[in-house]
């Protein structure tokens, strides 16, 4: 029968260990012990967690709720606070000036279209956590709903994984003002955004000196 948690010296057990001697003391084990609390009959949290680093290996940042809950021992509860906390600790440690939580944090990444002399479209991925995975052009020229297809625009959101878009095009005449077009446009992406489940966050116009964000004029509910 294997030891518990509670048979081991005080100063040996995960929790107390951390409190005594901070979270970097702990092996991934013991780590993940923490966040599995406590053991089935006959095998500690501590050899619960060794188990699943065991059978996940190198493919344990992919592991989902069904994964971890085939462990004998671990449930969905449990399945489910070590995966928040696995994806609370990714978010943290990425997190930077790649965020967009308003619609200035979009602009550095507008800065290639801005002086134009053609209309370029261009369309931010980001991840759940509103983080920007990618930025790309997606068509250069008069823009108008029949020329900036749904399927290319959301089509990298798509091979991305994207939670959401910023949607963004420039202004060469240099008035940041939405056009008939332009709202039109926008929404036909956003109902299309709403049936693959990828948020138009917003849809920003830019010109040299100026932008105008068609969510903060109600544009975007």
């Amino acid at each position: 029968m294997g030891k518990g948690i509670k048979d081991l010296p005080e100063v040996d057990r995960p929790r107390e260990k951390l409190r005594a001697r901070g979270p970097q003391a702990l092996s991934d084990a013991e780590l993940l012990a923490v966040l599995i609390r406590t053991g089935t009959k006959g095998k500690s949290a501590v050899e619960l967690a060794q188990a699943i680093l065991e059978e996940a290996g190198p493919q344990l940042a992919r592991w989902g709720v069904e994964d971890f809950a085939r462990i004998a021992g671990i449930g969905e509860a449990k399945a489910c606070q070590i995966l928040a906390a696995l994806e609370f600790a990714r978010r943290h440690s990425q997190r930077g000036p790649g965020r967009i939580e308003r619609p200035e944090d979009a602009l550095p990444y507008l800065a290639p279209i801005r002086d134009r002399k053609q209309e370029h479209f261009l369309s931010l991925t980001l991840n759940g956590a509103h983080e920007v995975i990618a930025s790309r052009v997606v068509t250069v020229g008069l823009l108008t709903s029949s020329q900036v297809h749904p399927r290319e625009v959301f089509a990298d959101a798509i091979a991305d994984r994207a939670a959401a878009v910023v949607l963004a095009h420039n202004h060469p005449s240099g008035n940041p003002e939405p056009s008939g077009d332009d709202l039109a446009l926008t929404r036909q992406l956003v109902e299309a955004g709403k049936i693959l489940g990828i948020e138009v966050l917003d849809h920003l116009i830019v010109t040299k000196t100026d932008y105008t964000s068609l969510r903060e004029q109600g544009y975007i509910p």
